[in-house]
């Protein structure tokens, strides 16, 4: 009888996998989810705790959520980190060779302050016109998904927060896929 060797379960590897399953679902068919995840429909978002008002809990959620990406100094990290990645990732890294690096990771850095409830407006332009042309595709999509959740991860975001910025990027997917 041979005895068959079994590999030790790597508990960050299976939870990568599960989160990275988990932002794919949202991109790619979870835009209902996505939509649900960015709107504060639970109980929580919606009424007072402790006596406070439901307007001064939903800034705290919004808060905690720029706060949980690092501020601003925290999302300029991981913009810098995930450009890094995206650039040695040869699924998508040609596509962003040529591009004009600092204006990409200002107008990212602002997409994602604003979405988290940072004091910030993104200034640029709308997806559709900056995608227009570039023949992105759905695996292309999944490839930069990818690399932010790695990005996340590097720099320690917790899971909640990586999820919460996954599920306000997953609809503008719509705008860039085949364009």
């Amino acid at each position: 009888m041979t005895q068959k060797l079994v590999k030790p379960i790597n508990i960050q590897a299976g939870m990568r996998i599960f989160s990275a399953g988990l932002c794919l679902l949202l991109l790619t068919g979870g835009s209902v989810m996505a939509q649900q995840a960015s709107t504060p429909t639970s109980a929580a978002a919606s009424t007072p705790a402790s006596g406070g008002s439901a307007v001064a809990n939903a800034a705290t959620g919004a808060e905690a959520f720029y706060d949980g990406l690092g501020g601003r100094p925290g999302i300029e990290r991981l913009v810098a980190r995930l450009l890094e990645i995206v650039l040695e990732d040869p699924r998508i890294g040609g596509q962003f060779k040529e591009i004009d690096q600092a204006h990409f990771k200002e107008k990212l850095a602002e997409q994602f302050c604003q979405l988290s409830g940072g004091p910030c407006q993104y200034s640029g332009k709308p997806m559709e016109v900056i995608h227009e042309g570039m023949h992105i595709t759905q695996a292309h999509f999944n490839a930069l998904a990818e690399d932010l959740q790695l990005a996340m991860e590097e720099q320690a975001i917790a899971p909640r927060i990586q999820n919460k910025l996954i599920a306000r990027l997953a609809p503008m997917s719509r705008a860039m896929i085949g364009k």
